[in-house]
């Protein structure tokens, strides 16, 4: 089995690719590369059984509304534009679920820069969909939107100030502790580059989280229509060494939901 994790930013630059086998007793990161374009993505995505993509795969359906609503001219005015209105259009369900039950904030797609890392997440879905490939932004298909700082935070690792040039200390500390809770991990040489990198870091923490979705490990969307439509960030429900071979290799089916 082989799982992918991407940590994708608007530009190739700052995107990482992680690619990660799993074998009986342990697994090995196969390749770990920083500088990931669009053709890149799409060709691991297709190799892999599935792909964890730190990014958020869709808008909140209040701020489409919104949108959709001020662009016709027909938007009613609201009582007021307080933090209490504006919080439904920019955060996402799954924001929601993800802040109540972990007690951090992922970046607001909608009123955050993290918008432009959509913008072309969208257009690389787009290219596998025509492929064929099975896209839903729920999880159920070959993809699932993550977030390493929840996952790391459910595994009982590190999870804050270990991004830029002076986070490279506690990233250091945090690949120390990933060997030692996942000593059947085969890091290699992606060991130096997590050090190194964050983006890379975040990506290798993506395929693990992708691992866990795939066994079915991971919180599954209270309403599978909306996240549908608006994505829904997989965290892992259980701990790192249950992502080791032995434990169920395929997700238990879901049901499709109703037409939306």
């Amino acid at each position: 089995m082989r799982t992918i994790g991407v940590d994708l930013a608007a530009e190739a630059v700052r995107t990482a690719v992680a690619i990660v086998d799993w074998r009986p007793g342990g697994a090995v990161v196969r390749n770990l590369r920083l500088g990931a374009d669009d053709d890149a993505v799409c060709a691991a995505v297709e190799d892999a059984h599935l792909a964890g993509i730190d990014c958020p795969f869709g808008w909140p359906d209040g701020f489409v509304a919104l949108v959709e609503a001020h662009h016709a001219g027909r938007l009613a005015a609201p009582s007021s534009s307080d933090r209490a209105w504006r919080r439904p259009l920019t955060m996402r369900a799954t924001d929601l679920w993800v802040h109540e039950h972990t007690g951090l904030v992922p970046l607001s797609v909608a009123a955050d820069r993290i918008a432009h890392a959509a913008l072309r997440l969208t257009a690389v879905l787009a290219r596998l969909t025509g492929r064929g490939i099975n896209c839903a932004r729920d999880g159920s298909g070959r993809v699932a939107e993550v977030y390493p700082a929840a996952a790391l935070k459910s595994w009982g690792l590190p999870f804050r100030g270990y991004k830029g040039p002076a986070g490279q200390g506690v990233r250091e500390v945090m690949v120390a502790r990933l060997a030692e809770h996942a000593p059947w991990l085969e890091l290699g040489g992606a060991r130096e580059l997590c050090v190194r990198s964050d983006d890379a870091l975040d990506a290798l923490v993506c395929a693990l989280v992708a691992r866990a979705v795939a066994q079915g490990a991971s919180a599954r969307p209270v309403d599978r229509v909306q996240a549908r439509r608006e994505g829904w960030i997989h965290v892992p429900t259980g701990p790192l060494a249950r992502l080791v071979p032995g434990a169920t290799s395929r997700r238990p089916p879901l049901a499709d939901p109703p037409p939306v």
